[in-house]
C-alpha cells in the first residue's frame, strides 16, 4: 500500500502547490479578475510586479506537478479492474501539461512584451505589442490553459470518481463533490466563449467556486488515499 500513500501524498502536495501561488497572485497581481483588462493595463502592472511576479508564475506553473504523477499512479491502480482507464489517466496528464504551457507564457513570453511595451514611446509601436499579447494572451490562456486544461481536467475527475467510487476507494459524498466540482468548474467555459462572442451569456463566479471546490476534492481524495495506505484495505465512509 506505498502506492496509496505516495499518491495521497502528492495529491495534497500539488494541490497546496497550486494554491499558495494562486493565492499571492491574487493579492499582488489582482488574478484572475485582471485578465479581462485591457492589454496595455495587464502589461503596465505586469512590469511593475518585476521578476518577484514571474517567479510567482513560475511556481504557479510548476508546482502543481505532483498531481501529474498522481494521476499516472492512480490510473495503475485501477487499470487492472478497470483497463478503460488507461485513457482518462492520459487526458489528466495532457491537461496538466497545457496549463502548465499556458501559464509559462507570464515567464517567458508576457515578461518580454511588457518591458517593450513600457519603455516605448511611440504609439504605433505600443499598439503592435498589444495586439501581439492579445493573440498570446487568447491562445496560450484562454484556449490552451483555461478550456483545454480545464477542460481535460473536468472529464478527468468525472471518470476518476465514478472509478474511485467502484472500487470504494472513496465515498458516495466524495464522488458527488468531484461531479459538482466538475460541473461547477465547467459552466466557467462559459465566459472563455464571451471572449469571442461578447453576447454570451456568462455564469459569474464559476471559475473560481469550480476550482476552490476541485482544489479541496483533490486534498480531500488525497486524505482518503494516505488512510487506505495506512490501513492496507480500501476505505469507504458512506
Amino acid at each position: 500500500m506505498k502506492t496509496e500513500k505516495a499518491i495521497g501524498y502528492l495529491l495534497i502536495l500539488g494541490a497546496a502547490g497550486v494554491l499558495v501561488p494562486y493565492t499571492i497572485l491574487t493579492i499582488s497581481f489582482n488574478y484572475p479578475d485582471i485578465l479581462r483588462q485591457d492589454s496595455g493595463t495587464i502589461l503596465r502592472q505586469f512590469h511593475q510586479g518585476g521578476a518577484p511576479l514571474i517567479f510567482t508564475w513560475l511556481a504557479f506553473a510548476l508546482l502543481g506537478l505532483p498531481l501529474l504523477v498522481a494521476y499516472s499512479l492512480i490510473g495503475q491502480i485501477l487499470e487492472p479492474k478497470m483497463p478503460q482507464i488507461k485513457w482518462v489517466t492520459t487526458i489528466g496528464i495532457v491537461s496538466g501539461l497545457v496549463q502548465i504551457i499556458g501559464l509559462l507564457r507570464w515567464v517567458f513570453v508576457v515578461p518580454v512584451l511588457a518591458t517593450e511595451f513600457v519603455n516605448s514611446s511611440a504609439p504605433s509601436r505600443q499598439e503592435a505589442i498589444e495586439i501581439s499579447f492579445k493573440v498570446i494572451h487568447q491562445f496560450g490562456g484562454v484556449l490552451l490553459g483555461e478550456h483545454l486544461g480545464q477542460l481535460f481536467t473536468i472529464v478527468w475527475t468525472v471518470f476518476i470518481s465514478y472509478a474511485l467510487l467502484k472500487v470504494k476507494l472513496i465515498s458516495k459524498y466524495l464522488a458527488w463533490w468531484g461531479f459538482i466540482a466538475a460541473f461547477i468548474y465547467f459552466l466557467a467555459q462559459t465566459e472563455l466563449l464571451a471572449t469571442v462572442i461578447p453576447s454570451f451569456p456568462v455564469v459569474p463566479m464559476a471559475g473560481f467556486i469550480g476550482s476552490t471546490l476541485w482544489l479541496l476534492w483533490i486534498i480531500l481524495v488525497g486524505i482518503k488515499f494516505l488512510k487506505a495506505g495506512k490501513s492496507n484495505i480500501p476505505q469507504d465512509d458512506r
